[in-house]
């Protein structure tokens, strides 16, 4: 099977098995410590002071997502996030052939994600937090939830692509780029929507805690998102051709 270039130089269809794993895996770990810590939060849960907070959260997210990016991006690229494939799929950075098992293995840890946080943190996390899902603030309306959700996701595919494909970005280290914007968008729609900018980190809860207000909301919002996000990128700020190369 040929290898094909992808995020943070990974070599996708070199071994894909490999790969569906560390997506499995890197999104396991995003939402396990993100909603585990949502999940805290709302219980008032301590470490060795007060409780955690709102920032807390945005937080868990955010650094979790910049420590996988770094432990998986060489072999998956570390998208976590089914919005991301599919921009990169509707772009041509990502081949429409391997993006089924992506999706599946996202999808997959998200859900023993919020398996493990259920269990950890017993019934009440279920009946009383839902896992940590993400969920409409009161007074919004599920078209606001979708506004919200697009906007947050197209900030986070932009910037993947522009620190992940692009050589002409200065030295820098792109898990603490992605892992910041993340951070930022948490904080920005977590009071309308939760702030999920990731199709699996919003499912995976939902599906087991049983609760799906402003489903489609999300779906189209974080999918939409990627995909506006990817084109952006592609047609306003990626790198330029050569003339005599578009000519050619």
């Amino acid at each position: 099977m040929a290898a094909t270039t992808g995020l943070h130089g990974s070599e996708i269809g070199k071994n894909m098995f490999r790969a569906a794993a560390a997506e499995f895996t890197g999104t396991f770990l995003l939402v396990l410590f993100g909603t585990g810590t949502a999940i805290a939060a709302g219980a008032q849960k301590t470490i060795a002071g007060s409780p955690a907070d709102s920032l807390a959260v945005a937080f868990a997210f955010g650094l979790t997502l910049t420590g996988v990016v770094y432990a998986f991006g060489h072999t998956s690229g570390c998208h976590v996030n089914p919005a991301v494939t599919l921009g990169l799929v509707i772009t041509g950075k990502f081949p429409a052939k391997y993006a089924p098992s992506y999706w599946i293995s996202q999808m997959g840890g998200a859900l023993c994600a919020s398996l493990l946080v259920w269990e950890l943190y017993g019934k009440k996390a279920r009946t009383n937090g839902l896992l940590g899902a993400t969920q409409p603030a009161r007074g919004f309306s599920d078209a606001q939830i979708l506004i919200a959700e697009a906007v947050i996701t197209f900030a986070l595919v932009l910037v993947i692509l522009a620190v992940a494909t692009d050589d002409r970005v200065r030295s820098v280290d792109p898990g603490i780029a992605i892992g910041l914007v993340l951070v930022a968008c948490i904080l920005f729609a977590g009071p309308i929507s939760g702030g999920a900018a990731n199709t699996a980190r919003a499912f995976g809860p939902m599906i087991v805690a049983g609760s799906y207000d402003a489903w489609w909301a999300y779906l189209v919002g974080t999918l939409g998102g990627g995909v506006l996000g990817a084109i952006a990128y592609v047609t306003f700020f990626g790198k330029a051709e050569d003339p005599s190369e578009a000519d050619a």
